[in-house]
């Protein structure tokens, strides 16, 4: 790829390659309702929002490891075992800021967020890979997303 191709990827906006149209859940949602969410729009993870706010996410390993694996039941809420930390970006921001995070944070997804703390999108893997054309820079974040290399840094 050429210098110049590798900064015009570099200087685009999560706005610019974010998915707008986001499945979500709220707190109440029940583990059932959410397995049907997440199986009907062939989703591995669903952001959770109170009032517009993104408040967590929920991915189908935290429905097992928190809610299976614990003895939940299906009338479980979502809130019980969706992962309250957040790692999101704005939606002005840079997409290589995303794609930094999720190398980081060793996540396949990232939402994205306006300036009120508000979910307005959502940046995958897939969308990083399809948008930016770099494959050496997905190819390296996926190595370190598999390989554990960014938790392993943080000592």
């Amino acid at each position: 790829m050429s210098e110049k191709k590798l900064s015009e990827n570099a200087r685009r906006r999560c706005r610019e390659i974010m998915t707008r149209t986001v499945t979500t859940a709220n707190r109440e949602t029940s583990l059932r309702d959410a397995a049907i969410l997440m199986r009907d729009g062939d989703m591995g993870a669903m952001p959770i929002v109170e009032n517009g706010k993104l408040v967590g996410i929920v991915t189908d390993r935290d429905m097992v490891v928190r809610g299976i694996a614990e003895n939940k039941t299906a009338d479980t809420s979502i809130g019980d075992v969706m992962t309250a930390e957040i790692f999101s970006v704005k939606e002005e921001d840079f997409v290589f800021e995303a794609i930094r995070l999720m190398g980081d944070k060793q996540v396949r997804r990232v939402p994205i967020i306006n300036e009120a703390g508000e979910l307005v999108g959502i940046i995958a893997m897939a969308d990083v890979a399809l948008e930016t054309e770099d494959e050496r820079e997905i190819a390296e974040t996926l190595e370190e997303i598999s390989s554990g290399a960014g938790f392993w840094r943080k000592g």
